[in-house]
Protein backbone atom coordinates (compact mmCIF):
# COMPACT_ATOMS: atom_id res chain seq x y z
CA UNK A 1 0.00 0.00 0.00
CA UNK A 2 1.24 3.44 -0.90
CA UNK A 3 1.99 5.53 2.20
CA UNK A 4 0.24 8.85 2.48
CA UNK A 5 -2.47 10.82 4.13
CA UNK A 6 -5.66 9.11 5.20
CA UNK A 7 -9.09 10.03 6.45
CA UNK A 8 -10.34 13.59 6.44
CA UNK A 9 -6.90 15.03 5.62
CA UNK A 10 -6.81 13.02 2.39
CA UNK A 11 -10.33 14.23 1.47
CA UNK A 12 -9.40 17.85 2.16
CA UNK A 13 -6.20 17.57 0.12
CA UNK A 14 -7.99 15.81 -2.75
CA UNK A 15 -10.61 18.58 -2.80
CA UNK A 16 -7.84 21.17 -3.00
CA UNK A 17 -6.21 19.33 -5.91
CA UNK A 18 -9.58 19.14 -7.68
CA UNK A 19 -10.19 22.86 -7.23
CA UNK A 20 -6.69 23.58 -8.56
CA UNK A 21 -7.47 21.45 -11.61
CA UNK A 22 -10.74 23.30 -12.24
CA UNK A 23 -8.98 26.64 -11.82
CA UNK A 24 -6.15 25.67 -14.18
CA UNK A 25 -8.59 24.43 -16.80
CA UNK A 26 -10.67 27.61 -16.51
CA UNK A 27 -7.56 29.74 -17.03
CA UNK A 28 -5.96 27.77 -19.85
CA UNK A 29 -8.84 26.26 -21.85
CA UNK A 30 -11.29 28.44 -23.79
CA UNK A 31 -13.38 25.37 -24.69
CA UNK A 32 -13.93 24.63 -20.99
CA UNK A 33 -15.04 28.20 -20.35
CA UNK A 34 -17.46 27.99 -23.28
CA UNK A 35 -18.86 24.68 -22.07
CA UNK A 36 -19.21 26.02 -18.55
CA UNK A 37 -21.14 28.99 -19.96
CA UNK A 38 -23.36 26.56 -21.90
CA UNK A 39 -23.95 24.67 -18.65
CA UNK A 40 -24.79 27.92 -16.82
CA UNK A 41 -27.45 28.65 -19.46
CA UNK A 42 -28.87 25.14 -19.83
CA UNK A 43 -28.94 24.10 -16.17
CA UNK A 44 -31.63 26.63 -15.17
CA UNK A 45 -33.48 25.87 -18.42
CA UNK A 46 -33.51 22.18 -17.48
CA UNK A 47 -35.81 22.91 -14.52
CA UNK A 48 -38.33 24.46 -16.91
CA UNK A 49 -38.04 21.91 -19.73
CA UNK A 50 -38.12 18.70 -17.69
CA UNK A 51 -41.52 17.45 -16.62
CA UNK A 52 -40.25 14.61 -14.45
CA UNK A 53 -37.20 13.98 -12.29
CA UNK A 54 -36.00 11.39 -14.83
CA UNK A 55 -36.23 13.91 -17.67
CA UNK A 56 -34.28 16.39 -15.56
CA UNK A 57 -31.55 13.79 -15.05
CA UNK A 58 -31.50 13.07 -18.80
CA UNK A 59 -30.86 16.80 -19.35
CA UNK A 60 -28.31 17.40 -16.60
CA UNK A 61 -26.19 14.21 -16.75
CA UNK A 62 -24.87 14.97 -20.27
CA UNK A 63 -23.96 18.51 -19.15
CA UNK A 64 -21.79 17.09 -16.37
CA UNK A 65 -20.40 14.40 -18.66
CA UNK A 66 -19.41 17.06 -21.22
CA UNK A 67 -17.46 18.96 -18.54
CA UNK A 68 -15.81 15.76 -17.30
CA UNK A 69 -14.76 14.76 -20.81
CA UNK A 70 -13.40 18.26 -21.47
CA UNK A 71 -11.34 18.09 -18.26
CA UNK A 72 -9.90 14.72 -19.29
CA UNK A 73 -9.21 15.98 -22.82
CA UNK A 74 -7.41 19.00 -21.39
CA UNK A 75 -5.37 16.71 -19.14
CA UNK A 76 -4.33 14.57 -22.12
CA UNK A 77 -3.34 17.69 -24.08
CA UNK A 78 -1.31 19.02 -21.14
CA UNK A 79 0.60 15.75 -20.75
CA UNK A 80 1.27 15.48 -24.49
CA UNK A 81 2.48 19.09 -24.62
CA UNK A 82 4.65 18.51 -21.53
CA UNK A 83 6.40 15.61 -23.21
CA UNK A 84 7.30 17.53 -26.37
CA UNK A 85 6.17 20.29 -28.69
CA UNK A 86 7.57 18.32 -31.63
CA UNK A 87 5.01 16.78 -33.96
CA UNK A 88 4.61 13.07 -33.38
CA UNK A 89 1.97 10.79 -34.85
CA UNK A 90 1.04 9.29 -31.47
CA UNK A 91 0.80 12.72 -29.82
CA UNK A 92 -1.49 13.92 -32.59
CA UNK A 93 -3.55 10.75 -32.33
CA UNK A 94 -3.96 11.16 -28.55
CA UNK A 95 -5.12 14.76 -28.96
CA UNK A 96 -7.49 13.80 -31.78
CA UNK A 97 -8.99 11.01 -29.68
CA UNK A 98 -9.59 13.42 -26.80
CA UNK A 99 -11.24 15.84 -29.19
CA UNK A 100 -13.43 13.04 -30.57
CA UNK A 101 -14.53 12.17 -27.03
CA UNK A 102 -15.59 15.79 -26.48
CA UNK A 103 -17.49 15.74 -29.78
CA UNK A 104 -19.35 12.58 -28.77
CA UNK A 105 -20.26 14.10 -25.41
CA UNK A 106 -21.72 17.10 -27.26
CA UNK A 107 -23.70 14.78 -29.57
CA UNK A 108 -25.08 13.01 -26.49
CA UNK A 109 -25.97 16.38 -24.96
CA UNK A 110 -27.80 17.58 -28.08
CA UNK A 111 -29.59 14.24 -28.47
CA UNK A 112 -30.75 14.19 -24.86
CA UNK A 113 -32.02 17.76 -24.98
CA UNK A 114 -33.68 17.13 -28.34
CA UNK A 115 -35.44 14.01 -27.08
CA UNK A 116 -36.80 15.73 -23.97
CA UNK A 117 -37.87 18.78 -25.98
CA UNK A 118 -39.58 16.48 -28.50
CA UNK A 119 -41.51 14.73 -25.70
CA UNK A 120 -42.58 18.05 -24.26
CA UNK A 121 -43.56 19.92 -27.41
CA UNK A 122 -44.47 17.29 -30.02
CA UNK A 123 -48.15 17.39 -30.89
CA UNK A 124 -49.29 14.05 -32.33
CA UNK A 125 -51.13 14.34 -35.65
Amino acid sequence: MKPGKTGIRRIIDATGYSMAGLRATWISEAAFRQELLLTAVLLPLSFWLAQTPLQWLVLVAPLLLMLIVELLNSAVEAVVDRISNDHHELSGRAKDMGSAAVLLSLVLLASSWGAVAWERFHVPA
